[in-house]
C-alpha cells in the first residue's frame, strides 16, 4: 500500500519558516493523475485542509494560499510535493499531512515555539 510520507517538521520560533516535503513510499504510481493536499491537526480535532495543488498541473507550479503564508508546489517527475511555510505562529503548531487520492502517511510534527 502506498503511503505519502511527509517530513521536514520540527522547531521553529515565531515568525520562521519551515518547508516540508511529502514523498511516495512506493514506486509505480502517477501522482501527476491526482490533486495534492496538504492537510494538518491539532490534538482533540479533525485533519484540517491548508491546500492543494491540482492534477496535471506542470512540475513546480507554484499556488499561495488565501493567507499568502503557505504555497504548495510538486515536482511530478520526482513524485515529490512540497508545502513552504513562512512567517509562522504558535497557531500553526499542528502534525502535518500530505495526501492524494486515498494515499496518507504517518504525518510530519510543526511546533512553533519560542
Amino acid at each position: 500500500q502506498l503511503q505519502l510520507v511527509a517530513s521536514g517538521g520540527g522547531l521553529v520560533h515565531p515568525g520562521g519558516s519551515l518547508r516540508l516535503s511529502c514523498a511516495a513510499s512506493a514506486s509505480g504510481y502517477t501522482l501527476s493523475n491526482f490533486a495534492i493536499f496538504w492537510f494538518r491537526q491539532v490534538p482533540g480535532k479533525g485533519r484540517a485542509e491548508i491546500i492543494c495543488i491540482e492534477n496535471g498541473e506542470e512540475n513546480k507550479t507554484y499556488v499561495d494560499s488565501e493567507k499568502g503564508r503557505f504555497t504548495i508546489s510538486r515536482d511530478n517527475a520526482k513524485r515529490l510535493a512540497f508545502l513552504q511555510m513562512t512567517n509562522l505562529g504558535p497557531e500553526d503548531t499542528a502534525k502535518y499531512y500530505c495526501n492524494a487520492n486515498t494515499w496518507w502517511g504517518p504525518g510530519t510534527q510543526v511546533t512553533v515555539s519560542e
